[in-house]
């Protein structure tokens, strides 16, 4: 804790509207901000945010409005564990159907288990529509939970509604998009993108297509910047050459046909996935391209599949056992009463090279 020495009084000078202004915008928010910009009393504010089910509907609306514009984050100073009959909650921010269809979900959930074994249970929830994250609103404002690992957010998620609902901290797994500051471990998807996509030009590839995630979560913006940097870097033109898939599968294949639709003679592609790269394959497979001859594949995440497919595909591995393992040692030291981190922990990802590039 910082402790500051009074004033010397002869040597002060009146402090100017500017400075004061300057000065005031750089304190964080405080309760007392957000109940002034909802309008209602700092009691309603705290109680909202206290998971009280005494408030009325339109105050709980307004005060999370409040939270979510001014960026306020609670904070949660006393230490505690993890008491009987608590749990914590790990909310994967995607419907059922995607879930089970993209194993990283799977492996996180093992590292979540291996990081809480014989320690306190925890719960999963996944939440897709509207109503589902009201279910989970409603289910983390009960007090079961003494704190969120979060998965995944997209941009237009209500991440206020889960953060002011939970009444222990709020983790993300995943660098998430919302204006709340809220604690975050991810991969190196910058870097890792980079690394494939330079690999791709060091092989003598020019001529080289992007499948980039979605736009509206971490890892499509970031992997996608790392693409774009690194063809900057060499000189080259992808921007013609890249289309979005939803990191599965059947949008890989779906997006490997429009660029050779656009560019027949392409030479590789990078795909912000594996389940997308295999898509790509297939679809190359199909067109009687040969795999790396004709045109090269880089992936992203080394799933199990990545060795066994033929050919093999060359990838980069993000650490995602790892990546639940420490979000939840980062969640359980904030329960524990530890600061939350000024940055978001990034871990190291790595190009590795099979046969398809």
């Amino acid at each position: 804790m910082a402790i500051s020495e009074p004033p010397v009084r002869s040597e002060a000078r009146p402090q100017t509207r500017a400075e004061s202004k300057t000065r005031t915008a750089r304190r964080p928010p405080t309760l007392a901000h957000v109940a002034a910009l909802a309008g209602v009393s700092p009691a309603t504010a705290s109680r909202v945010l206290s998971g009280s089910a005494h408030v009325s509907p339109d105050a709980r609306m307004l005060v999370e409005d409040a939270v979510q514009r001014l960026g306020y984050v609670r904070r949660r100073s006393a230490p505690r564990l993890v008491g009987p009959g608590e749990s914590i909650a790990v909310v994967l921010c995607e419907d059922s159907s995607r879930v089970f269809a993209d194993p990283f979900f799977a492996r996180l959930l093992q590292g979540v288990k291996r990081e809480l074994e014989g320690g306190p249970q925890h719960v999963v929830l996944m939440v897709g529509g509207n109503e589902e994250w009201r279910t989970a609103a409603e289910y983390l404002r009960a007090g079961h939970t003494a704190g969120v690992l979060l998965v995944g957010p997209h941009r237009d998620h209500p991440l206020v509604r889960l953060h002011t609902a939970s009444r222990g901290p709020v983790v993300v797994a995943g660098r998430p998009l919302s204006p709340i500051r809220l604690p975050y471990v991810d991969a190196d998807n910058r870097g890792g993108a980079r690394a494939a996509l330079e690999h791709l030009v060091a092989t003598g590839r020019r001529k080289i297509g992007v499948i980039a995630g979605p736009p509206d979560v971490g890892p499509g913006i970031d992997r996608l910047a790392g693409y774009r940097a690194a063809a900057t870097d060499a000189g080259i033109e992808i921007e013609g050459l890249i289309v979005r898939g939803d990191f599965s599968r059947t949008s890989g294949e779906h997006a490997m046909n429009r660029l050779l639709a656009r560019r027949p003679d392409l030479e590789a592609v990078a795909a912000a996935s594996d389940l997308m790269a295999l898509g790509a394959m297939r679809a190359l497979h199909r067109a009687g391209r040969r795999i790396p001859d004709d045109v090269a594949v880089v992936g992203f995440d080394d799933l199990p599949i990545a060795r066994r497919i033929r050919p093999a595909l060359t990838t980069v591995r993000q650490p995602v056992e790892d990546l639940g393992a420490r979000a939840v040692r980062e969640l359980l030291g904030l329960i524990g009463g530890r600061s939350a981190p000024e940055r978001g922990v990034i871990l190291k990802s790595k190009l590795i090279v099979r046969d398809s590039a």
